[in-house]
């Protein structure tokens, strides 16, 4: 099973929500929510200081050995030497116990190395795929094969649209 994570902010307050899915035909197992006060302020750089904890607590709620990989909304590094950005902050707090796929629509500007460059459907602007734990030509290719024909497959539009709700 997969597990699909955003996280949005209003203030100090934060809404995480995740999918379960079953990879291939995407069909969501389960739908998950936590909601975190007290939010840390964004810091470019050290995102994770802010979305780690949310993350975190939402994923206190469900057995984390049922789940093969997570994709997040970010980066797993920030730079081509390898310091780590959310996904891999959380790939730590995990104890490497499942592997992390970064999906972002922005590019850190000193990482081309640790990122793959993936245009999806009509559009001309790619995402950035990055993991740890997985192969990452083989995270490309699981976000390249995920249902949707524009730039963010539909599962992870699903999940952004959930936590603005």
């Amino acid at each position: 099973m997969y597990l699909a994570i955003d996280v949005y902010y209003v203030g100090t307050i934060a809404k995480a929500v995740g999918l379960i899915f079953i990879p291939g035909s995407e069909e969501v197992k389960a739908t998950i929510v936590e909601y975190a006060a007290n939010i840390e302020d964004y810091e470019p750089g050290r995102f994770y200081k802010r979305e780690l904890p949310c993350i975190l607590k939402l994923l206190s709620k469900i057995r984390l050995s049922d789940i093969d990989v997570i994709i997040i909304d970010g980066h797993v590094f920030i730079d081509d030497n390898g310091n780590y950005g959310l996904g891999g902050k959380l790939w730590e707090a995990l104890n490497g116990q499942v592997a992390i796929i970064g999906v972002a629509k922005a590019k850190f500007q000193n990482n081309s190395t640790t990122v793959d460059e993936l245009l999806r459907g009509q559009s001309q602007k790619p995402l950035y795929v990055s993991s740890v734990g997985i192969n990452l030509k083989e995270a490309t290719q699981i976000i390249r094969e995920m249902k949707g024909y524009n730039r963010m497959p539909d599962l992870l539009k699903k999940v952004d649209t959930l936590s603005k709700e």
